[in-house]
């Protein structure tokens, strides 16, 4: 499995090995082992399917107290993925990274809690499956605006179909529940980027 560590240290890009012949293909989604030694820590306790047409913006969402990582990727067609550190006192506060996947490229980006989540469906559709290191918690449903410009996502061009309750969340200025930073542990292994991020974020791929 190939892994790229993004912009925002803990934000990585997985690549699972794919075996395919002239049946088709196989892969591994999820490796509880493998993912662990490749950067991407705990247990996932609930997973997620989502289908949406051309167009559909979902985010961005986050969790308050009982916080979500996520591992995203799409079944078919195509996404820009994104995740936004709102964590308050982080270095990286507001900075976004973004990745395109696909049902031909099977890539998976893993969102760590603390970071809010969000994709922009750019095919005529696409299946989205992602697995959450915990439930969902309607008491702690949160969100931060998709076209905030202080964060300044760059999604696709066209037209974003969005729910009511997307559409009402406040910028990240006026969001009054965040998540607070809390730096890795001494000794714990760090991701760190392999490159100098883009002064509002970096899009990989």
């Amino acid at each position: 499995m190939k892994v790229t560590e993004t912009a925002l240290p803990g934000v990585l890009l997985l690549e699972p090995a794919v075996f395919g012949d002239e049946r088709g293909y196989f892969l591994e989604t999820w490796n509880a082992a493998r993912y662990r030694e490749a950067g991407v820590p705990g247990d996932f306790v609930q997973a997620n399917h989502a289908h949406s047409r051309r167009g559909v913006l979902r985010g961005l969402h986050f969790q308050l107290g009982r916080p979500q990582a996520k591992l995203v990727w799409a079944i078919s067609g195509e996404i820009l993925d994104v995740a936004v550190d709102i964590r308050r006192g982080s270095p990286n506060f507001g900075r976004w990274v973004g990745a395109t996947l696909s049902g031909e490229n099977h890539r998976q980006l893993f969102v760590p809690a603390g970071f809010a989540h969000g994709y922009c469906v750019v095919s005529e559709s696409a299946d989205v499956s992602y697995l959450c290191s915990d439930v969902y918690w309607p008491a702690g449903d949160r969100g931060v605006r998709w076209d905030d410009p202080a964060i300044g996502i760059a999604w696709p061009p066209g037209e974003q179909v969005l729910s009511a309750k997307d559409r009402a969340l406040p910028l990240l200025a006026d969001a009054t529940d965040l998540p607070e930073y809390d730096p890795l542990p001494s000794g714990e292994r760090a991701v760190l980027p392999l490159y100098d991020p883009l002064p509002r974020g970096e899009r990989a791929g």
